[in-house]
């Protein structure tokens, strides 16, 4: 659902767009033929399984390109809400970093449902979305593209280097019990200071 609702918009913000998946079919590549294609990878795979994902996609075809990193480390079961399969001291935006050095990762949107992502001007206020990486052009260019999404640069919040990704991913369970008490995905949230 996250990759579809980004994928179509940048479709009709005029980008050329590959939808991954484990297996080719006629509306979608590979992870690798995706990986090879984008110049800016997106993923948006279920958090367990981003790792595998992105190992199929391949290292060289990630090395160098800006890796926006949608994914939270969920895991579903159990009867109750999803608990996270990593936190506290680490995150998979770190993961992913680690296990693939020389891709530029900047985590983002994973804060948001996949409505306001790409729409934050259907709520009604002005709201904060967030970024956190160790490549500051990186961060930039994944700036300019949520402006491009309707973002205002003054609604982006710079979090830091990417160790900042283990807040944004642990902010999940809260986003969860929020959405429960509001009875709706479409809400975000917003810094206000003095």
């Amino acid at each position: 659902m996250v990759g579809r609702a980004i994928g179509g918009k940048l479709v009709e913000l005029g980008h050329e767009v590959m939808i991954g998946s484990r297996e080719a079919g006629p509306d979608k590549g590979s992870f690798a033929d995706a990986a090879a294609f984008g110049e800016v990878i997106v993923n948006a795979t279920a958090g367990t399984a981003s790792l595998d994902a992105l190992h199929a996609a391949g290292a060289d075809s990630l090395a160098g390109k800006v890796l926006i990193d949608v994914a939270n480390p969920l895991v579903f079961g159990g009867g109750g809400l999803p608990t996270l399969a990593v936190c506290n001291d680490d995150s998979l935006g770190e993961q992913i970093q680690r296990a693939f050095p020389q891709a530029r990762v900047v985590k983002a949107l994973n804060t948001v449902n996949a409505g306001v992502m790409v729409a934050p001007g259907d709520l009604p206020e002005r709201h904060n979305i967030f970024v956190c990486g160790d490549d500051a052009d990186a961060k930039r260019q994944v700036g300019d593209l949520l402006e491009s999404f309707g973002w205002p640069a003054g609604d982006i919040v710079d979090l830091g280097d990417i160790s900042a990704a283990r807040g944004a991913e642990m902010y999940l369970p809260l986003w969860l019990r929020m959405m429960g008490a509001a009875g709706t995905p479409q809400f975000n949230i917003r810094i206000v200071n003095s």
